[in-house]
This record gives structure tokens, sequence and C-alpha cells, in this order.
């Protein structure tokens, strides 16, 4: 497994400026000469830790004009943060509570079964991707999944890997790592452990 990615993004949280940041960013958007200001350092500063703060998905922006705007990534947070749980408890489960684990996997798996069949054609191909974000991330683990874990992908290799599914092959790899599916690094990609992975199954 690759605990190094829960690592990296644990890591990222061990700054009490990026805390802080975090913090802030709770209450709405700001931008990054109010972190600045707030936090009595230069905007270079809230730059750098912007940047690991990304890298992690904990934060996202968006930039208007010459403004960039930085927010919380609410749904990563929450996701990351039980990805670490599930990790140390994932031999823990009890026989007492097997029987309702087994009743709710069945029901998920019916629920991906339904999602493939109707969102696939007979060829494999992808008849449109999913509006809805649980059974976009259905479409998007069961094409992740047939990659090899371990295995660094160049960028031309994962676009070759997803054009037979669909031709827009820039918005599914887009989609991989917005929702912690894979990792990049200097144009590689990788897979990232499956307790990182966006949960449909929790929506």
């Amino acid at each position: 497994m690759q605990l190094d990615k829960l690592v990296r993004y644990h890591k990222a949280l061990a700054d009490p400026t990026r805390i802080k940041i975090l913090i802030i960013l709770a209450d709405g958007e700001c931008n990054g000469q109010v972190l600045a200001e707030k936090l009595s350092v230069t905007p270079a500063t809230i730059t750098h830790h912007a940047n690991k703060l990304r890298e992690t998905s904990l934060i996202q922006e968006r930039r208007d004009k010459n403004t960039i705007y930085f927010s919380l990534n609410d749904y990563f947070i929450h996701n990351n943060s039980k990805a670490i749980i599930d990790v140390i408890y994932r031999n823990t489960r009890t026989s007492e509570n097997n029987g309702g684990v087994d009743l709710m996997e069945n029901q998920h798996k019916k629920l991906q079964e339904s999602v493939i069949n109707n969102f696939f054609t007979s060829e494999g191909k992808i008849k449109q991707i999913p509006a809805q974000l649980k059974k976009k991330l259905i479409v998007l683990e069961y094409l992740v999944s047939q990659l090899e874990n371990g295995r660094k992908y160049t960028e031309k290799e994962i676009n070759h890997f997803i054009k037979p599914f669909h031709e827009d092959f820039a918005t599914i790899r887009r989609e991989f790592i917005m929702h912690q599916f894979m990792y990049r690094e200097n144009e590689i990609y990788e897979l990232n452990p499956r307790e990182m992975w966006a949960r449909w199954d929790s929506l």
C-alpha cells in the first residue's frame, strides 16, 4: 500500500501557518492578500503554503482577473481524514456487525452494477459522464480499477488508457486527480491507495 500518499497529506497539515489558513478559510473564501494580513506574513509565504495545501486537495482556488481566491475543499478534507481511520482500523471489524456490513455491501454492489450497465455500452465505451457525483465516482472507480497499482504512468499513457472508453480523455484524467483516484507529480501519474479514493458509497 502506498502509505506515502497518506503521509504526504498529513505532512501538509504539519505546519501551524497552514492550519491557521484552513481555520480562516472555514469562514469562507479569501484571497492571498487578506490571508497575509490576517496572519502577519508576506503574500509569498501564503503562496508557498497554499501550494502545499492545494497539492493535497485541502484547498481549491479560483482566479478573478489578477486576484486568486482560496477556499476549503470540504469534501476532500473529510474524505482524507476518513482514509487514515480506514487504514488503521481496517482489520478490526467484529463478527457482531458483519451481517449489517454484508447487507450494505450487497446494496452497493447492485447500485454499482446498475450504473455501469446504464453508462457503458456493450463495447465498453462510456455513453456520457454522469452528472450526479455518486454515479460519476462509480464510473471513475470502474476505470481506475483497471490500472496497475504501484505502476507509474506518463500522461500519454493515461490518455491512451482512457481514449477507448471516452474521447474526452483530458476531462476524465483531471477527474482522476480531482477525486483522489490518482496522484500526479512532474507529469507522472500513479494510483493513490484505495482508502484515499473519493467514496461514492458514503454519499
